[in-house]
């Protein structure tokens, strides 16, 4: 139940930004922003989770792409299929290779950007819809973009607006995150979350701010002291 907020400019020539939420259980190893790929991937950096070895959010900053997956429901899981971890469509994604079709996983959000624009991909274990994102801020969580009945969408997406400017461009958008733990981590408009009340083993553990512009691709992290709780965090 990760949260991604995402600014596409009305200038093709501006930045797009993304902030992004990641929800795991803390008792499943990751290991934070790096070089975790040389030979298979070289270059990318990325969250890794360690069990599976693929990413839940990664970058290549000279080519200039980014890529983060949130968890989906699945609509469907037919009987028999081998089902792989969703890490590696992270790091497909961001190594250009095309999706499989149709994905051999769970359901997924695929939030893709280049220098080309943003897009999301939506797997729900029974149809794939891919749809690129308008210029403006968009919030991206379990369900659909910018879904309506989602209710941290509901509740924040109006007041994330647009990033700042300069070298902590994201500390607007962190400004309101903050804001947003005023609720507590396991009311359902809860950005920073605890999901176990919802049935999910999962926590907020960690934020990264990602900018794509002509330059390439940067990606800053930071983790939060304890999981579900909010701290002042200093991305880097």
């Amino acid at each position: 139940m990760c949260t991604v907020i995402i600014h596409v400019p009305e200038d093709a020539g501006a930045p797009t930004r993304l902030l992004a939420v990641r929800d795991e259980d803390p008792g499943r190893a990751w290991d934070p922003l790096g070089p975790w790929w040389p030979e298979a991937h070289p270059g990318v950096l990325g969250v890794r989770d360690s069990r599976a070895g693929g990413a839940w959010l990664a970058a290549d900053p000279v080519a200039g792409r980014v890529a983060v997956i949130l968890n989906r429901a699945d609509v469907d899981v037919p009987e028999g299929v081998e089902l792989s971890s969703r890490g590696h469509v992270v790091l497909d994604a961001v190594g250009g290779t095309a999706l499989d079709d149709p994905p051999h996983t769970h359901g997924f959000n695929l939030v893709e950007v280049d220098q080309a624009g943003a897009r999301v991909t939506m797997w729900d274990g029974a149809t794939v819809r891919r749809v690129r994102l308008a210029p403006g801020t968009h919030m991206i969580a379990h369900d659909d973009i910018d879904d309506p009945t989602t209710a941290r969408i509901a509740a924040w997406r109006e007041a994330f607006g647009e990033p700042g400017d300069g070298e902590r461009w994201w500390a607007p958008w962190l400004a309101t995150l903050e804001q947003t733990t005023a609720l507590g981590p396991t009311d359902d408009r809860a950005i920073i979350r605890d999901n176990r009340p919802f049935g999910y083993p999962t926590l907020s553990l960690l934020v990264c701010a990602a900018s794509v512009s002509a330059d390439g691709a940067e990606v800053v992290y930071g983790e939060l002291d304890e999981p579900g709780a909010w701290n002042t965090l200093q991305l880097r």
